[in-house]
């Protein structure tokens, strides 16, 4: 099916094929023609699916149809700003042939420019909860023209505890609306969220909640909490990184991981939410221009952060919530390329680890390197297991089995799970 088959406008298609998309990805092949019936949608895709455009491309349509107005008439709700700002220039590279007026705000910046922006009369606005309360709050900001609202990442907004700001805003929003839910996973407050806010919404699943890229290569190394830093160095070191991105779970040890990586003549910057938003933006605009080849990022990147070429992740801490781990190691392998992932598990870890591997339905390969395998571990594997360990890293040469990521069914998380019986939408595409 091409764009033009979806229906789809011929400045949008021209708009499209100017961007390098010739096809439609599964998410938008199916997503796209619900919306453009007007019907509610709940859509489960991982991030780098093309589900942005899936939402963007047909409300576009939709918006250049109507009569003009001064407060939008469409609303997208994102969990942090980099997504904010990542729809936002989406929005506009598609609707480039279209005579619609769109707007971003979130905070960290300051509220005057925004405010004479969403004075000035706007079609679509991107808005992350906190700010746009803000304005709501002032009465800068009208919702009453809303007929599309699109809740993206939906379970991220949940983790980062967003939903009392998402439900005041959609309160505020009027009855007759078409309601667009986006998410990786169905946690069941998302769930009894849906419920109550859309109307025999249509179900696109593209793939099993919780499942990870198949062409993501995964290895763990195990390693000392005390010797994280050492081995990170070591990698990166290698030669064999290339655009890297490294999660850590606390901003001082991104801030730590940054003046220890810039001796090893790394290009290393960190992404967190002490970060100013100037200071945020360069970061990302280095990083996807290869400017900066390594960045240091707490879970606030997790989600949402479309950068091309990134060719390993590095789960420097491993995450609390499994389904974290899905997310990161997301930011590699996309549009169909391949990747690697690379987490180094402390002992102390070792719960964390566990969880994940019944996520994701399969063992994580193992690699022990050579000086930085752990006292319990080391006393637990054979002499002639010791003489075949790798003195250094080959995660690009690997071709275990075990190391793929597959496609399964989710299996970790009691807040994770499909919906119920009796709640079910009334179609699946």
């Amino acid at each position: 099916m091409t764009f033009v088959e979806l229906g789809l406008r011929p400045e949008l298609v021209r708009a499209v094929a100017g961007a390098g998309y010739t096809d439609p990805t599964l998410v938008q092949e199916r997503a796209i023609p619900v919306v453009l019936e007007g019907r509610d949608l709940i859509a489960c895709a991982q991030t780098g699916t093309g589900k942005t455009a899936a939402f963007l491309l047909p409300i576009l349509q939709q918006l250049a149809g109507g009569k003009p107005l001064r407060h939008p008439r469409a609303l997208v709700i994102s969990p942090t700003r980099e997504l904010a700002a990542q729809i936002g220039d989406m929005a506009k590279r598609y609707g480039m042939h279209l005579r619609l007026r769109s707007a971003v705000i979130f905070g960290g910046v300051g509220m005057e420019p925004q405010q004479r922006r969403l004075a000035g009369g706007i079609d679509l606005l991107v808005a992350t909860p906190g700010r746009l309360l803000d304005h709501l709050g002032r009465r800068q900001a009208s919702l009453g023209n809303v007929e599309i609202v699109v809740l993206d990442e939906a379970d991220r907004m949940l983790d980062m505890g967003f939903l009392p700001d998402v439900r005041r805003i959609l309160a505020t929003l009027p009855a007759t609306r078409q309601n667009l839910f986006f998410s990786a996973t169905m946690p069941d407050e998302i769930e009894a969220l849906i419920r109550r806010t859309t109307h025999a919404p249509v179900m696109v699943e593209v793939t099993r909640r919780a499942t990870l890229v198949s062409t993501v290569e995964q290895v763990v190394h195990p390693v000392e909490m005390t010797r994280k830093k050492d081995l990170l160095q070591l990698l990166l070191q290698s030669g064999e990184m290339g655009q890297t991105l490294v999660f850590t779970r606390t901003k001082a040890r991104a801030n730590q991981l940054v003046r220890r990586l810039e001796q090893s003549g790394r290009r290393v910057v960190a992404i967190h939410g002490n970060k100013s938003q100037n200071a945020r933006t360069r970061a990302l605009a280095g990083f996807r221009t290869g400017a900066i080849d390594t960045l240091i990022a707490t879970d606030i990147a997790a989600r949402g952060l479309d950068v091309d070429g990134i060719s390993h992740v590095v789960n420097f801490d491993l995450p609390n919530v499994p389904e974290d781990y899905v997310h990161r190691i997301g930011r590699t392998a996309r549009a169909g390329k391949s990747g690697h992932a690379i987490s180094l598990a402390a002992p102390e870890e070792h719960t964390q680890l566990a969880a994940i591997e019944r996520l994701v339905g399969t063992p994580i390969r193992r690699q022990h390197i050579a000086g930085f395998t752990p006292a319990t571990d080391a006393a637990e594997r054979s002499p002639q297991r010791r003489s075949q360990a790798p003195h250094v890293v080959r995660s690009g040469r690997h071709r275990s089995g075990s190391g793929r990521a597959t496609a399964s069914p989710s299996g970790g998380g009691h807040t994770r799970k499909r919906f119920g019986r009796g709640s079910r939408p009334t179609r699946r595409v």
